[in-house]
């Protein structure tokens, strides 16, 4: 066995993370386990993830559990999550793997490549940790542990490649999935972004950015441009009931399939004039402005809304549905949205 690889596995068994989705030392993880963790786990950090994990376990305790769930559901227990086409993807994937025979997930990184929302880091990892397939799996920490091992000097993204090829010569194909953990928990916990504990690192004395005291400058990056403001002009309609007016947006695009407060578009071009505000209200009422701004940030731009109060009688001729406030955590409402409704009556 590689050097690296035995030190790395070495302190691995040591001090390996308790994670709720691994398998105790020794055994062999649960494919539903790891697919669920790995998709949940892409974007966000596992301190966020472990409570959402416990509960899709919770209320979803089989992949063919998972499958069965209304969607609706499904969307709302991920809310707060983001990126929400991966709960989309997450249910149709459910679906597909529970027809399968026995409800089982394929074994090898080009069954599970087919897969609804399971691209290559994802089918590499369940391939290794779930089936133990010597497969490279590379995600952001590992890709700072590879540049620092080998001193890789150009920046991302147009080094993954290269980061990826490198990667290979080191997974192993005794205990791939242990490796595969290994490197992640490696970059998370030692080979960290900033201040690199090099010291207490397994690899350390193969390390040729550690040696060239340039660790904590690797990976390089290319500058990212600043992120657009956009702007738009949110409604809060109202019934005598009490209830509020709300919306399901499109299947695809941002957001795509979840439940919102109608508003104006998101552009660019500064806030809606009143022209814009009454030209796109659900229903033609007499609209006053609520105080204050409400700032989101999504992964392409930033995003600043105001509100607009209105109550009405009647319901709107626009695609919608009334929800008592009481109600509302009954529907898939992104984080935005709650930001907003908070606003509203706050």
């Amino acid at each position: 066995m590689n050097a690296r690889v035995e030190a790395l596995l070495g302190w691995y068994d040591r001090e390996r993370r308790d994670l709720p989705w691994r398998a105790p030392p020794g055994e062999r993880a649960e494919p539903y386990r790891v697919w669920l963790s790995e998709i949940m786990l892409q974007q966000t950090t596992v301190a966020a993830v472990v409570p959402y994990f416990h509960a899709f376990l919770a209320s979803w305790p089989t992949v063919a559990d998972l499958g069965a769930a209304p969607l609706d559901e499904v969307l709302r227990a991920w809310a707060g999550l983001g990126y929400y086409a991966r709960a989309r993807n997450l249910h149709a994937c459910a679906r597909q793997v529970a027809e399968r025979p026995g409800g089982r997930f394929p074994d090898t990184e080009e069954g599970l490549r087919a897969l609804p929302g399971v691209g290559a880091y994802t089918a590499a990892a369940v391939a290794a940790i779930a089936f133990d397939r010597p497969a490279t799996v590379v995600d952001g920490n590992v890709e700072r542990v590879i540049a620092r091992l080998f001193a890789v000097t150009e920046p991302l993204p147009g080094v993954k490649s290269e980061l990826r090829r490198l990667a290979a010569t080191l997974t192993p194909a005794h205990r791939p999935g242990d490796y595969a953990q290994a490197m992640m928990d490696l970059g998370a916990t030692l080979c960290s972004p900033r201040r690199p504990r090099c010291l207490l690192c397994p690899l350390q004395a193969g390390c040729m950015a550690a040696a060239a005291g340039i660790a904590e400058t690797l990976p390089r990056r290319v500058a990212k441009p600043n992120k657009p403001v956009r702007r738009g002009v949110g409604y809060w309609l109202t019934n005598p009931e009490g209830a509020v007016w709300l919306r399901r947006r499109p299947e695809r695009g941002l957001l795509g399939g979840m439940v919102e407060l109608p508003s104006t578009d998101w552009t660019e071009n500064g806030p809606p004039d009143a022209a814009t505000v009454a030209a796109q209200a659900p229903v033609a009422v007499s609209w006053r402005p609520l105080p204050g701004l409400v700032r989101h940030t999504f992964t392409h731009f930033h995003l600043e809304m105001t509100l607009v109060a209105g109550n009405c009688a009647a319901t709107p001729v626009t695609d919608g549905f009334w929800v008592p406030l009481s109600r509302l955590g009954d529907h898939a409402l992104p984080t935005v949205m709650r930001k907003l409704i908070h606003h509203a009556i706050k």
